[in-house]
């Protein structure tokens, strides 16, 4: 079955990199349409070797069959455009924080989740790109020995805020001032994604604490979580440590993750292989290392876990969820 896909946001860096993977799966497309703000009307896209003009997306832009709109173009257009393509007729699969936390829509890892995708009422949420990233190596956790606690401590490239952060990067390297970023990112840490809240947290560590309790179906996991923004161009990376509800095996651990599709362990400290942003660029996995116990709490584990932020981060997950419903349309 072919169907007829949107991307709303189709110049942004996310929305690129839809048209890539979407290619680079093969998804079954009919038609495919390309929304983005009047200033980039007329913008050229390629797809499958066929160009194609950027429309500006107007409140009349889905007044033609599209099964699913793919959505990267910020939270407030969002808000305003999302249920109108919902209203007709199009299943939206929004990537900003819009919807997240709408108890209506759900919130879907596919290896994590899938089931939830079943009660969606034509908008399903994408995660935030660092919680994404998390899921699954926590879910497989969770259903083998339970988890009392996470510490969340974020490592995330400029990508992470679009062109700007890369530009960022760029010209503070070259000795030019940053305009995306509050301080210079160029060899800096910024322990500061997104805005700081009256609570000292910022929203994305907030996200990833009522995210995370989303996805995993359990509001009682104690969770806290730290997220700086590192000069790196992509790939997120995530320490986690985790306490557990039981006791486990360091090997049986690696063994879980070592089967399971979808991660990819790298976990040889002896030969220094453990994940890096510069090797997992450009992949669609979980990468999992530095898996060690942790001896300051009972059952207390740490994992190292990267992915590249703009694919299974962000695009590649959405396309993912984009064919789970393939067999619903």
């Amino acid at each position: 079955m072919k169907v007829n896909i949107a991307i709303v946001g189709a110049t942004g860096m996310v929305g690129r990199t839809f048209i890539k993977v979407l290619e680079e799966m093969k998804f079954p497309i009919k038609n495919i349409y390309f929304f983005a703000s009047a200033k980039s009307k007329g913008t050229k896209v390629t797809f499958n070797s066929q160009e194609y003009e950027v429309e500006e997306l107007t409140e009349e832009s889905f007044d033609r069959n599209i099964d699913i709109a793919l959505f990267s173009a910020g939270g407030e257009i969002s808000k305003k455009f999302a249920p109108i393509a919902k209203s007709k007729g199009a299943i939206v699969i929004d990537n900003s924080s819009a919807w997240r936390m709408n108890e209506e829509v759900p919130l879907i890892v596919p290896e994590v989740n899938p089931q939830d995708i079943n009660w969606n009422n034509g908008i399903i949420a994408n995660p935030n790109c660092s919680t994404i990233q998390c899921m699954q190596p926590l879910k497989l956790l969770k259903d083998r020995y339970g988890i009392k606690r996470i510490v969340y401590s974020t490592y995330q490239a400029v990508s992470g805020s679009g062109i700007g952060g890369l530009k960022d990067l760029e010209n503070g390297i070259k000795g030019e001032k940053n305009t995306k970023y509050p301080h210079q990112i160029a060899y800096n840490c910024i322990p500061h994604v997104d805005v700081f809240l009256e609570n000292g947290y910022t929203k994305e560590e907030i996200k990833m604490i009522n995210e995370t309790r989303k996805i995993l179906g359990d509001q009682d996991i104690k969770i806290t979580s730290t997220a700086v923004r590192v000069p790196v161009k992509y790939g997120h990376c995530v320490s986690i440590n985790v306490e557990l509800e039981k006791s486990f095996d360091i090997e049986e651990v690696k063994a879980i993750y070592r089967e399971s599709e979808g991660i990819i362990l790298q976990d040889d400290v002896s030969n220094n292989v453990y994940p890096m942003p510069l090797t997992i660029e450009g992949t669609d996995e979980v990468y999992i290392g530095r898996i060690r116990r942790d001896y300051s709490v009972d059952n207390g584990l740490n994992l190292w876990v990267c992915a590249d932020n703009a694919r299974k981060g962000a695009a590649t997950n959405a396309v993912q969820i984009a064919q789970l419903l393939l067999d619903k349309l």
